[in-house]
C-alpha cells in the first residue's frame, strides 16, 4: 500500500503543476479583397512558447484546411489560397504548450460582411469656373474591390491651419474607374483639405484613408468687416479721440483678399458733415467732439464691395447700461475660458476686449464678437506664456454698448524674472522700515502672491516676514542696538519666488527721543532756572539789581563842593573814614561854604602828597602830557596847578559826587592823605571873577558829564616852578586837563 502511494506521488505533482495555455477567444477575420483572410484572437501573448491551430471550413462546410501560427506571431495567422468573395466560413482556434492542447468555440463568417477594399486614390481638388464655394473632387476606383459591389464613400474636408474636421457620406452605384464629386457650401476664398476612404455597400470594413489633398474656392467680394473702437479720455476743450478698429469679420476666408478699406462718419442726426477716408490699414485716429456719432466701413477687391458695416460713437456724457455681474478666468487642458454671469437677459450679444498688460500704453487690441452665449474660449497657443492680460467684456443691445467688465489672467505663470528692489528708512535703534518697489508688469511673469523679508544680523541668525501683494513696505522691530543687518525681498508667484536686491543698514546707538528727551530735561531745568531767577528778582528787585549791575558814582551829582568851612575842616581832621558809611543817607553831603583858606590847605596837602611820591612815576607823569593849543590830558591826579599869576575858577555849578574810594600803589600809607585832599578839591568856592583861570575843555573821561570842576588859586599861591598850564579837574582823579 505504501509503495503504491509513493509510486502515484510523482504524477499527482506533475499533474497539480501543469499549466494549459489560455483559451482563444474574440477571433475576429477580415477577407481583405483578392488578397488574404486574416484572422486574429486574444490573449496576443502567452506566458510560454504555444502553437496555434486554426481550423477552416469553406465552400460552404465542403472543404476544410488549416494554418499554423506560434505565439511570436501575435496570435494571427492568414490564409493566402482559396479566397473568395462569395462563401461561409467556420473558424477554430486550437492552442497547444508542453502541458496539454485547449481548443475555442466555433464561429461563422460571411465573406461579404467582412471584405475590406483599399483606399481610393484622389487625383485632384479644384473649383468650377462660375460656380462659387464649392470644389470638384476627382479620385479613382479601387482596383480591388468587387467589380459589381456598389461603394459607399465617406469624404472628410477642413480648412487649412484648422483642426476641425467635417465629413460628408455618399455612395457611386456606378463602376467606372473615374469618379468625381462636387463639394458645396464653402467658403469663397478658402483652401481646404479632403480625403476620401470606401467600403463595399454590404461589408461592415472600411478602407483606411486615402491621402490627403487641398483645394481652394474662387474668390469673390469680401465680407462686411468687423468694427470696434477704443474711446479716450476727453480733452479740456470736449473733443476726444477715437481709435476705430477693423478687421476681417469673424468666419471670412482666410484667403480673402481686399484691396482697401472705405471709412465716414458723421455726427448723429446730420450728414451733411459726414466725413470720409480712403485707407488699406485697419487702424485710423478720429478726432470727435463730445457728440454722438455713426461710423460706418466696407472692405472691397476686385470682385466687388462687401456689404456695410457700421458702429454707433456714443456722446461724452451718455450713461452706458450694465449688467454683468461676476467674470471668472479658468484654463482647461490647452484652453483659456472665460465665463460672465448677466442680470439683464435681453443682452445676447458681447465683445470681448483683450491685450497685454504692460507698462506703456498698449499699441495692438484684439477683440472678438460672442453671440447667444456666455463664455468666451481661445487657445493658449494664442496667448503669450508669462504676460499678463488685461480681458474686458462689453454688453451689446442692438446698436448700443453698455459699461465692460475687467479681470486679468495668464496662460502660464513663472518666476519672477527679478526681484524687488529694497531700500531702508526711518533706521532708529531697534526698529527700520523697509520699503521695496513693485516689479514692473512684463518681468512679474505671474500674479505676485506674497512678499518675504528675510533679515540677518552680522554673524547672527536670519529671520523672516511674510506679507500679501498689497503691502509695500514693512516695520522691523526688536532689533539690537548698533549692529549691522543685511535685507533681502522675495517677490513669489505660484510658480516660484524670485529674490531682491541685497541691502544692509546699521541701527543706531542713541535714538532721536533720547536726544530730544535729554535736550528736554536740559533745556527745562534752565528753564526752571530762569523762572527761579525771575521770580527772585522780582520779589527783590534791589538785590538782583546789585548783583547784576553795581552801582557805578555819577560824579555829575557830587555834592563836595557844598560842604561848608566848619564841615569842611572837620572833614580834613579826620584821619580815616568808616567803610561802614555806604548807605545812602551817609553818602549825601550836606550843602557848604567853602573855607577861606581853602586854597592854602589844598595846596600844603597837595605838596606833601607829591613829595613822598616817587620820582619815578612824576617822570611818567610829565611824559604824558598832550601838548596842545587848548587842552592838554595829564596822567598825574595830584598836581593839578595854574601858572604863576593866575588863579583857580570856581567851578559856575556845585554838584554832589559821591564817594569812591582810590587804589594806588601808594594807597595804604597815604589814603587819609589823599581823601582829604580830594575832598577840599570838590568843596572849592568860587573867589571872583578876577581870580579864575582860563576854562578848560573836559577830559575824555567827563566828557558826558554835566558840571566841570576847576581849581581855584589864590594870586600869592607859590609853588616850585612848572610849566604854565591852565588846569580843569574833572571827576576822575587819574586824569587832569590842562590847557
Amino acid at each position: 500500500m505504501w509503495a503504491c502511494t509513493l509510486w502515484m506521488l510523482p504524477l499527482l505533482c506533475k499533474f497539480s503543476l501543469a499549466v494549459l495555455p489560455a483559451k482563444p477567444e474574440n477571433i475576429s477575420c477580415i477577407l481583405y479583397y483578392m488578397k488574404n483572410f486574416t484572422c486574429t484572437w486574444s490573449p496576443e501573448k502567452e506566458a510560454s512558447y504555444t502553437w496555434y491551430k486554426v481550423k477552416r471550413t469553406y465552400i460552404y462546410g465542403k472543404k476544410n484546411d488549416t494554418c499554423n501560427s506560434t505565439s511570436e506571431n501575435h496570435a494571427s495567422c492568414s490564409f493566402l489560397l482559396h479566397v473568395t468573395n462569395i462563401d461561409n466560413y467556420t473558424i477554430q482556434v486550437e492552442a497547444q504548450n508542453a502541458d496539454g492542447i485547449i481548443e475555442s468555440d466555433v464561429t461563422h463568417w460571411h465573406l461579404d460582411d467582412i471584405v475590406k477594399i483599399e483606399p481610393p486614390n484622389i487625383h485632384s481638388v479644384k473649383p468650377v469656373w462660375g460656380i462659387k464655394r464649392m470644389v470638384q473632387i476627382k479620385w479613382e476606383r479601387p482596383s480591388l474591390a468587387p467589380a459589381s459591389s456598389i461603394l459607399n464613400y465617406t469624404l472628410r474636408f477642413r480648412i487649412v491651419n484648422s483642426d476641425r474636421w467635417m465629413e460628408v457620406n455618399f455612395t457611386k452605384e456606378d463602376t467606372n474607374s473615374e469618379q468625381t464629386y462636387n463639394l458645396t457650401g464653402l467658403q469663397a476664398s478658402t483652401e481646404y483639405v479632403v480625403a476620401l476612404q470606401c467600403a463595399a455597400k454590404e461589408s461592415q470594413l472600411w478602407s483606411g484613408w486615402s491621402q490627403e489633398k487641398m483645394g481652394t474656392t474662387e474668390e469673390e467680394a469680401p465680407l462686411s468687416p468687423a468694427l470696434w473702437r477704443v474711446l479716450r479720455p476727453a480733452k479740456v476743450d470736449g473733443r476726444r479721440t477715437v481709435t476705430l478698429l477693423w478687421k476681417k469679420a469673424q468666419g471670412a476666408p482666410v484667403l480673402e483678399k481686399t484691396l482697401g478699406y472705405n471709412i465716414w462718419y458723421f455726427p448723429e442726426n446730420n450728414t451733411n458733415l459726414t466725413v470720409t477716408v480712403n485707407t488699406t490699414n485697419q487702424q485710423l485716429e478720429l478726432c470727435l467732439e463730445d457728440k454722438t456719432y455713426w461710423v460706418s466701413a466696407i472692405s472691397y477687391n476686385t470682385l466687388g464691395e462687401s456689404p456695410v458695416a457700421t458702429l454707433r460713437i456714443p456722446a461724452i456724457d451718455e450713461k452706458s447700461f450694465q449688467c454683468i455681474e461676476a467674470m471668472q478666468a479658468r484654463l482647461t487642458q490647452d484652453q483659456l475660458v472665460v465665463e460672465w454671469q448677466s442680470s439683464v437677459l435681453e443682452v445676447d450679444s458681447w465683445m470681448v476686449e483683450w491685450f497685454p498688460d504692460l507698462d506703456a500704453e498698449p499699441s495692438t487690441f484684439s477683440w472678438e464678437s460672442v453671440s447667444w452665449a456666455r463664455n468666451w474660449t481661445i487657445q493658449q497657443d494664442k496667448l503669450k506664456p508669462f504676460w499678463c492680460y488685461n480681458i474686458s467684456v462689453y454688453p451689446m443691445l442692438q446698436d448700443r454698448v453698455g459699461q465692460p467688465y475687467s479681470i486679468q489672467a495668464y496662460v502660464e505663470e513663472g518666476i519672477p524674472s527679478t526681484g524687488p528692489v529694497t531700500k531702508a528708512e526711518n533706521i532708529g535703534v531697534k526698529t527700520v522700515t523697509i520699503m521695496w518697489k513693485e516689479i514692473p508688469k512684463r518681468q512679474r511673469n505671474g500674479f505676485i502672491s506674497n512678499y518675504t523679508i528675510f533679515y540677518q544680523a552680522e554673524d547672527g541668525k536670519e529671520f523672516s516676514k511674510t506679507v500679501n501683494s498689497s503691502v509695500l513696505q514693512y516695520g522691523l522691530e526688536s532689533l539690537t542696538r548698533q549692529t549691522s543687518y543685511t535685507v533681502q525681498v522675495m517677490a513669489s508667484t505660484r510658480a516660484g519666488g524670485a529674490n531682491g536686491t541685497r541691502i544692509n543698514f546699521k541701527t543706531l546707538s542713541i535714538s532721536v527721543f533720547e536726544i530730544c528727551l535729554i535736550t528736554s530735561l536740559v533745556g527745562g531745568g534752565l528753564l526752571i532756572l530762569i523762572i527761579l531767577t525771575v521770580a527772585y528778582g522780582l520779589k527783590k528787585p534791589n538785590n538782583l539789581k546789585h548783583l547784576c549791575w553795581p552801582d557805578v558814582p555819577n560824579p555829575a551829582k557830587s555834592s563836595i563842593a557844598t560842604w561848608q568851612e566848619d564841615d569842611f575842616k572837620d572833614k580834613l581832621n579826620l584821619n580815616e573814614f568808616d567803610d561802614s558809611l555806604n548807605t545812602e543817607e551817609d553818602r549825601i553831603l550836606k550843602l557848604r561854604s567853602a573855607p577861606k583858606d581853602f586854597i592854602d590847605k589844598l595846596v600844603v596837602n597837595f605838596e606833601n602828597f607829591l613829595e613822598d611820591v616817587s620820582t619815578e612815576e612824576s617822570g611818567k607823569a610829565q611824559e604824558n602830557i598832550l601838548a596842545g593849543e587848548k587842552n592838554e590830558y595829564v596822567t598825574s591826579p595830584y598836581r593839578p596847578y595854574c601858572p604863576p599869576g593866575e588863579s583857580f575858577v570856581e567851578p559856575p555849578t556845585s554838584t554832589e559826587i559821591p564817594y569812591r574810594k582810590f587804589q594806588h600803589p601808594y594807597s595804604g600809607m597815604l589814603e587819609e592823605t589823599f581823601s582829604e585832599a580830594e575832598e577840599l578839591v570838590y568843596s572849592a568856592q568860587s573867589l571872583g571873577p578876577d581870580d579864575v583861570c582860563e576854562e578848560g575843555t573836559p577830559t575824555p573821561y567827563l566828557k558826558n558829564s554835566v558840571v566841570s570842576r576847576e581849581f581855584l588859586c589864590p594870586k600869592n599861591f607859590q609853588t616850585k616852578p612848572r610849566e604854565k598850564s591852565r588846569c580843569h579837574h574833572g571827576w576822575n582823579p587819574s586824569v587832569s586837563q590842562c590847557g
